[in-house]
C-alpha cells in the first residue's frame, strides 16, 4: 500500500480526482495479463484490490503486488519495452490510466507534471533502495539503515493525506460502477 502513498502524497486533490475519473476499472474475474514482457503497454496501472503477479522470462514469479501498488511506470518514463509480465489474480480490481492522457496532462499542466514526476522519482528511489537492501541481505551482508518497510521522514507527513486520497479515489471508482 505504501507505494501508492508515495505518489498520492505528492499529488493534490484535483490530480487524484482527475486520475480516478480518467482511468478505467478493470475487474479481473480470472487471471489476465496487464503488461506483457517485451510488448509496449498503453496504460499505467494501480492495484486497487487483489493482487498482481510479476513474472520474468527464464526466472518465473519475482513479486506479488497488493493493494496500492503501481505498475507500468517505467514504460511511462522511457520508451523501452516492459522487462516483466504482470498478471492480475482472479478478483483483482485495477485502475488503468491511458498513458496518452497522462502525457497530455503532463504537457498542459506544469504543476501536475512537477508533482507527478517528483512522486515517480520518490517511488523509484524507494524501489531501488528496497532491491539493494534485499540483495545485501541475500548475500549475507547486513542490510542498511533503511529497512524495507520504513518510510522516509519527509514522506511521513504526507501519508495520512495520501491515504485519504486513495480512499477518495476508491469512492469515485465505486460511484462510477453504480
Amino acid at each position: 500500500m505504501r507505494k501508492v502513498l508515495y505518489i498520492l502524497g505528492q499529488l493534490n486533490d484535483e490530480d487524484v480526482e482527475w486520475m480516478a475519473r480518467t482511468g478505467r476499472r478493470i475487474e479481473a474475474r480470472q487471471a489476465s495479463v496487464l503488461i506483457e514482457e517485451g510488448r509496449a503497454t498503453d496504460d499505467l496501472f494501480f492495484v486497487i484490490g487483489g493482487e498482481a503477479v510479476v513474472k520474468v522470462s527464464g526466472v518465473g514469479e519475482v513479486a506479488r503486488l497488493g493493494r496500492g501498488e503501481v505498475v507500468g511506470e517505467m514504460s511511462l518514463i522511457d520508451s523501452a519495452p516492459p522487462s516483466a509480465t504482470v498478471e492480475t489474480t482472479p478478483g483483482s480490481l485495477i485502475l488503468a490510466i491511458d498513458k496518452r492522457a497522462i502525457e497530455l496532462r503532463l504537457r498542459d499542466e506544469p504543476g501536475f507534471a512537477g508533482r507527478f514526476y517528483k512522486a515517480l522519482a520518490i517511488f523509484l528511489a524507494d524501489r531501488l533502495r528496497s532491491t539493494t537492501n534485499r540483495q545485501k541481505s541475500n548475500s549475507g551482508m547486513k542490510a542498511g539503515a533503511i529497512m524495507d518497510d520504513e518510510l522516509d521522514e519527509g514522506i511521513l507527513d504526507q501519508v495520512s493525506l495520501a491515504g485519504a486520497r486513495f480512499e477518495h479515489m476508491m469512492s469515485i471508482l465505486s460511484a462510477a460502477r453504480a
